[in-house]
């Protein structure tokens, strides 16, 4: 019988010094979402730094189709909610915009000035307030503690209203870290300021799915075991509580350059989160 455990939680979940060449990450995203942005403003088909809240970090891109929109498609960084902002995805509304949608990428206040369940909200301001905007079914898509906030958005304790819950069409997790409670044992925490009871009211994974729930859970296949541990955590727990899951493990990828299939209309991550 062999028995496994963790012995040190901040390398658990540290991914820059487990990939190799992780060090050019962030950076490695400025370019191509710099010239994805200048090329939707230049066609007249982006809207920046649009102001959802009084806070300064209240705002979101807005990518445009051509055409009216079919729907709109949230997309929510990570950074593990302190840091990184809007600016470093633009590139990655390609895919979806191709397809017919609207992209919008909020950003929100980081840790320590706001605390996980502030965030929450403060998504859930983002996303009515774009939703209001157009019409059309809405699709949620997050990156690690982005995929935390878009799980949120469709547990039972979701602080969306009713009427705009009702048009999320699906949800995709990437990479998502959905049991905050093994971030207490972490540096990470010296920010989050997490304690053990907000770990629990937000940790989608400790929270039932909100009814019509469809989520799909994907992950590199070459990211660190928690987070693989983490996105097959969550869609196991839903799918006994009966949401319609899903999960997949994208050979050859890590954690940063998983998200990547979002700026191609034909890759199967893009068509997964549109179906």
């Amino acid at each position: 019988m062999i028995f496994h455990a963790v012995s040190d939680w901040d390398d658990a979940y540290a991914n820059g010094p487990n990939i190799p060449d992780g060090g050019k990450w962030p950076q490695a995203w400025v370019e191509p979402a710099r010239t994805y942005r200048e090329k939707l403003t230049a066609l007249g088909r982006a809207e920046l730094d649009i102001a959802y809240g009084p806070k300064p970090r209240h705002l979101l891109d807005l990518f445009l189709p051509e055409g009216k929109p079919k729907g709109l498609v949230i997309y929510v960084h990570g950074g593990f909610w302190q840091n990184l902002d809007k600016s470093y995805w633009s590139h990655l509304a390609n895919g979806a915009a191709l397809h017919g949608y609207a992209v919008a990428m909020p950003q929100y206040t980081l840790c320590p000035d706001a605390s996980i369940s502030d965030i929450t909200h403060e998504i859930s301001a983002a996303i009515t307030m774009v939703a209001n905007r157009l019409d059309g079914p809405l699709q949620l898509t997050g990156h690690s503690a982005g995929g935390h906030l878009v799980a949120r958005m469709v547990s039972a304790t979701s602080p969306l209203e009713p009427h705009i819950r009702k048009r999320i069409r699906n949800t995709v997790s990437i990479s998502g870290v959905h049991d905050l409670r093994p971030l207490l044992a972490t540096r990470l925490n010296d920010k989050l300021q997490l304690t053990p009871g907000e770990a629990d009211r937000e940790s989608p994974a400790l929270l039932s799915p909100g009814p019509d729930t469809r989520l799909f859970c994907w992950v590199g296949a070459n990211e660190r075991t928690e987070f693989v541990r983490q996105n097959d955590l969550l869609a196991n727990v839903w799918t006994g509580l009966g949401a319609a899951t899903g999960v997949y493990h994208e050979a050859d990828r890590h954690h940063f350059n998983v998200v990547d299939g979002l700026a191609d209309p034909e890759h199967p991550l893009t068509k997964t989160l549109l179906s």
